[in-house]
């Protein structure tokens, strides 16, 4: 059965939350919108999102790094949200592995919230449903579209490509290529819930800067200070952009 899922390269990631507004801009107008937003500039501000990022300080200082992780639905093979749901507004398509939510059929009552581990699941405060990632099935399934855009939102929007996708069931596919390669792994697999996103580990690189590269790099003569201060008498750039 083919799986759909999005691989996340955490070492390619900047934070720079291109994928978390695409989303939101591809989502609110379209099948799985409006995506509501109450108090959006308050203290405490209100709103849902299909994808957000978060960043981490990993280390003690000065020897510290930045981590930025996106996270979203995992369309988990064993998703335990469907089963908690009492009236089958959760599900998972067998023809792609994608975990929707049926809004018609929804009571918000957030079973699936609190059986969720990855806290993916979001309720929306205006349609009073709970909302999730759909991997912009709407999207990667449009014929109008030129069949390189049918990609979810976030992954076009993505500029170092951090985000890819495809099918991690296909062994042949770009996604399970790079899954086995660079060590992919998923989410808290102790969880038993076999999500299909993976992530792409951060490679370790150390910058050692050795006293001699201190030295400037204009500096022929290897003589190192402050540079001597012009007569005072002698015009400055200043001076001479001021009398014009």
């Amino acid at each position: 059965m083919k799986q759909l899922a999005l691989i996340i390269d955490l070492n390619v990631c900047v934070g720079c939350h291109a994928c978390v507004t695409s989303c939101k801009e591809w989502n609110t107008s379209g099948w799985a919108g409006p995506l509501s937003d109450f108090n959006p500039y308050d203290a405490n501000p209100t709103g849902t999102f299909f994808n957000r990022v978060q960043t981490f300080e990993i280390g003690t200082f000065p020897n510290t790094e930045t981590l930025h992780f996106p996270k979203s639905c995992l369309h988990c093979e064993e998703p335990p949200c469907v089963p908690v749901c009492p009236t089958g507004a959760s599900f998972k398509r067998e023809a792609d592995g994608i975990v929707l939510v049926d809004y018609d059929k929804c009571i918000g009552c957030k079973y699936c919230s609190w059986a969720c581990p990855y806290g993916a699941r979001e309720f929306d405060q205006q349609q009073k449903v709970m909302k999730k990632c759909t991997l912009c099935v709407d999207r990667i399934y449009d014929q109008t579209l030129p069949e390189a855009e049918r990609k979810p939102a976030c992954v076009l929007a993505c500029p170092t490509n951090a985000r890819l996708f495809g099918d991690v069931h296909d062994p042949e596919s770009e996604v399970s290529k790079l899954i086995r390669e660079n060590g992919g792994y998923q989410l808290m697999p102790e969880w038993g819930t076999n999500p299909a996103n993976h992530y792409l580990p951060r490679r370790k690189i150390h910058l050692k800067i050795h006293e001699d590269e201190l030295l400037r790099a204009d500096n022929p003569l290897k003589k190192e200070g402050l540079l001597p201060e012009p007569p005072k008498e002698q015009q400055t750039l200043d001076d001479i952009y001021m009398s014009w």
